[in-house]
C-alpha cells in the first residue's frame, strides 16, 4: 500500500473527501524560538522589504493618488466589528470572548485585495534592481523619478508574467503596466470575467485557460523560461512575495498599539486567514510570529472543495499531494482560494508555525457576506469571508488547543482578527448578486 492510499484511510482525510467541514490542529507546531532556527528567512529579510516599500512610497503616492493620504503606503484599516460579533454569537449560540476585529485588506488601494502587498512588492523589487543596474536610480534618490517617459521606455524592454486565479494577477498587472513593463497574466478557468476585463483595460495581456490554477502557473513559468527579458512572479515558490506579505505584520503591530490593544502572555492574539496557495497567509503568519512569538495563534481557512494547504500539512506530503488525488474537484466560488496543491516554500515553513486550519462550505461564504454587509456595512468578496467563523470553530472544536496552551482562562482578554482579503474592486452589480445569493441560502 502506497503512502497516498494509507492517508485515504485517515479519519480526517475521509471527511475531506466527503466535502465535510473540518477543524484541524497542527501537531507539529513548535515554540517560536525553536522554530525560527529552522527557517530559511528571518526578521532582517522582512525589515529589508519594509525599507524597500518606504523607498517606493513617493512613487506610489505620485502615480496612485488614492494613496496620498497614507503617503504612498499601501495599507488597510483595522476595524472593530461588534455588530457582526453579536450576529455570529446569536446564530451559532456561541459567545465570542474578547474583541473581534476585521483587517480590511479587502479595501487596500490599487488592486483591492491582500495581493496588493506581495504582488506589488515583488514587481517593485524587480524594477528597482533593473533601474539600479542600468544607472536610472540610486537608493538615495526620490523614487518618484521612476514616473517618467525615460523610465517607462526602459521598462518596456522587459516583460513580466504571472499565473493567477484573479487577485494576484490584478496586483501584478496594474503595477507592472504602470511602470511600463509588458505584462502577461495567465488566468485559470475560475477567474472572474470582470477581473480579466479590468486587466485588459490597463493594457495587460490576459491569457485564459480552461484548466485550474496549476496550469495557469505552469504556462506563465514556461513563457518566462523562453524569454530572457521576462521575469516570472512565481506564486508557488517566491520568497519576495512572501516577504511582501510579511511586512503587513509590522504594520498591524502599529495599528494594535494605536488602538491600545495589548498582545502578550495574558492577552493572546488569534488571527484567521483565508488560504489558497499559501503565500499571503503564510507571509503574514511568519511576520506575526516574528513580532509576537507564541502569543499569536494563526489559523488558515480554506474551501471544502480546495483544502490544499490543510491536506499538505496533515499528510506531511506538502506540495507532493493535490486535492484532486483524494477525489476533490478544486471548484469553489472562492475563486482566489481555488488551488489544488500548496506552495512548497510556504507549506514547509508553516509546519512549525501554524496553529491549525479549518474548511468552510461555499454557501456559508455567501451567508456571511450578507451578514457582514447587514451588520457593519462592509462588503467583501466570498473568498474573503473564509476566516469569519474562526473564533466560533476555535471554541467549539479547538478546546483541546486552548487547554494545552493555557489559553482557556485568558480568552476574555483575547483579540480575534479576521483577515478580509478582497472585495472593494468587485463591480457593484456582481457584489449585489453575491449579497442576494446570501439571502436565499437556508
Amino acid at each position: 500500500m502506497n503512502e497516498l492510499e494509507q492517508w485515504r484511510k485517515d479519519p480526517l482525510v475521509i471527511k475531506l473527501m466527503a466535502i465535510e467541514e473540518v477543524f484541524w490542529l497542527n501537531p507539529h507546531i513548535d515554540s517560536f524560538k525553536s522554530a525560527v532556527r529552522m527557517l530559511s528567512l528571518h526578521e532582517d529579510d522582512v525589515k529589508d522589504a519594509e525599507k524597500r516599500l518606504e523607498r517606493f512610497a513617493p512613487y506610489i503616492a505620485k502615480v496612485f493618488p488614492e494613496t496620498n493620504q497614507a503617503h504612498g503606503m499601501i495599507e488597510s484599516p483595522l476595524v472593530q466589528i461588534p455588530s457582526m460579533k453579536q450576529s455570529l454569537e446569536q446564530k451559532y449560540l456561541q459567545p465570542i470572548t474578547g474583541n473581534l476585529l476585521l483587517k480590511c485588506d479587502s479595501h487596500l488601494p490599487i488592486s483591492g485585495s491582500i495581493k496588493a502587498r506581495g504582488g506589488i512588492y515583488e514587481v517593485l523589487k524587480h524594477a528597482e534592481q533593473l533601474a539600479l543596474q542600468h544607472g536610472l536610480l540610486t537608493v538615495q534618490d526620490d523614487y518618484s523619478i521612476l514616473d517618467s517617459e525615460t523610465c517607462r521606455d526602459f521598462f518596456a524592454n522587459y516583460s513580466i508574467a504571472v499565473g493567477s486565479t484573479g487577485n494576484l494577477g490584478l496586483s501584478i498587472g496594474i503595477i507592472s503596466a504602470k511602470l511600463g513593463f509588458n505584462v502577461s497574466v495567465h488566468m485559470s478557468a475560475d477567474a472572474k470575467q470582470w477581473k480579466k476585463d479590468l486587466l485588459r483595460s490597463k493594457n495587460v495581456n490576459v491569457i485564459e485557460y480552461e484548466d485550474d490554477y496549476s496550469q495557469a502557473v505552469e504556462e506563465g513559468r514556461r513563457e518566462a523560461e523562453q524569454d530572457p527579458t521576462c521575469y516570472f512572479v512565481d506564486d508557488e515558490q517566491s520568497q519576495d512575495l512572501f516577504l511582501g506579505y510579511a511586512v503587513a505584520a509590522f504594520r498591524l503591530k502599529k495599528q494594535l498599539a494605536e488602538q491600545k490593544i495589548t498582545v502578550d502572555e495574558s492577552h493572546p492574539l488569534f488571527v484567521y486567514l483565508p488560504c489558497g496557495v499559501g503565500g499571503a497567509p503564510g507571509g503574514i503568519t511568519f511576520g506575526l510570529k516574528l513580532l509576537f512569538e507564541d502569543h499569536v495563534h494563526c489559523f488558515f481557512a480554506e474551501p471544502t472543495h480546495s483544502p490544499s494547504m490543510l491536506l499538505g500539512l496533515l499528510t506531511g506530503l506538502h506540495e507532493r499531494i493535490s486535492v484532486q488525488e483524494i477525489g476533490l474537484d478544486n471548484r469553489t466560488e472562492a475563486d482566489g482560494l481555488a488551488v489544488g496543491r500548496p506552495s512548497r516554500l510556504v507549506s514547509r515553513m508553516m509546519k512549525p508555525l501554524l496553529s491549525g486550519s479549518f474548511t468552510i462550505d461555499d454557501d456559508k461564504l455567501f451567508t456571511l457576506l450578507k451578514e457582514l454587509a447587514d451588520a457593519e456595512g462592509l462588503f467583501l468578496e466570498p473568498s474573503a469571508l473564509a476566516g469569519m467563523l474562526g473564533p466560533i470553530k476555535l471554541v467549539q472544536e479547538g478546546n483541546h488547543y486552548l487547554k494545552a496552551n493555557n489559553l482557556a482562562e485568558k480568552m476574555n482578554n483575547a483579540t480575534h482578527i479576521i483577515w478580509g482579503t478582497g472585495g472593494s474592486m468587485v463591480p457593484e452589480e456582481e457584489m449585489m448578486a453575491y449579497y442576494r445569493r446570501g439571502g436565499t441560502i437556508k
